[in-house]
């Protein structure tokens, strides 16, 4: 397919790189996501979580309609969505802080790994929404690998901060 829903499936193609796709999707919403935030701060980028969401169900079923593959492997929006979710305490800890955003980088890796640690696994819930076969399951794995990885986030920081008080 071509068009609004290829490019918001793909990432703008990001989806289209090999090997690992899913998680060139991940790496490719780490700027964009920095950019949502340095824009418009919290408020920006839970805007952009929200979109990354519905646009990304409406083009997934639109992509993945008649076909048999559910889930393929050039679909990165789902990525897209949950990494923003894994990054948000990391957002809310800089806003909060007064701290730029790349300062708390420690966060950001964190995130990163333990979303696509939770993404590639699929433990519990994750592969519970994984097994759903709809755009809806596509999306809602990662988003709750997301969930699952924002709390790694949030562990860590108050295990750094509060409990070491680094």
């Amino acid at each position: 397919m071509s068009g609004a829903s290829h490019i918001i499936a793909t990432f703008g193609g990001v989806g289209h790189l090999r090997p690992a796709p899913g998680t060139w999707g991940s790496l490719a919403a780490l700027p964009v996501g920095w950019a949502l935030f340095a824009l418009g701060g919290v408020p920006l980028f839970g805007l952009g979580i929200l979109l990354a969401f519905a646009s990304g169900w409406w083009a997934t079923s639109r992509e993945t309609k008649g076909k048999a593959d559910h889930d393929p492997s050039e679909i990165v929006i789902d990525e897209v969505a949950g990494q923003w979710i894994a990054l948000l305490p990391v957002m809310i800890g800089a806003s909060h802080s007064g701290a730029s955003a790349l300062a708390l980088w420690p966060g950001w890796v964190v995130a990163f790994v333990a979303f696509r640690l939770f993404d590639i696994t699929k433990p519990g819930p994750v592969g519970w929404a994984d097994r759903q076969h709809g755009p809806l399951g596509v999306m809602l794995d990662d988003v709750i690998a997301g969930v699952m990885a924002a709390l790694v986030v949030g562990f860590g920081a108050w295990l750094s901060h509060g409990v070491l008080g680094m």
